[in-house]
């Protein structure tokens, strides 16, 4: 399950009033290029990737964190009810599907953080999964950017960006590409 449009709304509304930031035009960014995406794809629902989109950072509600707004978010929407959402929020940053090369701090537990890789290991990305992660690498605070140019800004701010997860990146624009028959920035603009 996933909440309906104008619930995610109010409650990406409601966690930015909770931890002001650009976190929240980033997601927003994000839902509307899954959202235009999903429209090009026949298997895929434009709303469902709305709100998938619009919630995948919704553990920043909590505070500033690294891994920590991963935890926070998965386990936030397994509390509301909405394992899809969960699911989102869990598997967005982890495009190899595995912690290994997770950019960031490990600001929780080693029992939390063990716990995401044991639903990890026994989660199969699905399209939405890969839609959301391809999304976020290409969503600013102020609107769509050039993959490439995110992937070094994060670089920039955190002082790495493994060449696999840059490469994996890569992949998912191109299998869009595909399903869409055309260039992905054509899509999202």
């Amino acid at each position: 399950m996933y909440p309906t449009r104008q619930e995610a709304e109010k409650l990406l509304t409601d966690a930015g009033r909770c931890n002001p930031g650009p976190w929240e035009e980033h997601s927003r960014v994000t839902a509307l290029c899954a959202e235009k995406i999903a429209k090009q794809c026949e298997e895929l629902d434009s709303e469902k990737a709305y709100v998938l989109g619009l919630l995948h950072d919704i553990g920043r509600k909590f505070g500033v964190k690294h891994l920590g707004h991963v935890y926070d978010g998965w386990q936030y929407m397994l509390r509301l009810g909405y394992d899809e959402a969960a699911r989102i929020c869990l598997t967005h940053s982890f495009n190899e599907g595995t912690l290994e090369n997770y950019i960031g701090n490990f600001d929780i537990t080693k029992e939390e953080t063990e716990e995401i890789q044991q639903a990890l290991n026994k989660t199969e990305f699905d399209d939405y999964d890969k839609l959301i992660q391809l999304c976020d690498s290409m969503a600013a605070a102020e609107g769509v950017i050039k993959m490439e140019e995110r992937m070094s800004d994060i670089k920039r701010r955190y002082g790495a960006y493994p060449q696999s997860k840059w490469d994996k990146n890569m992949e998912l624009k191109a299998y869009f590409e595909e399903k869409c028959g055309q260039d992905i920035y054509n899509v999202v603009q």
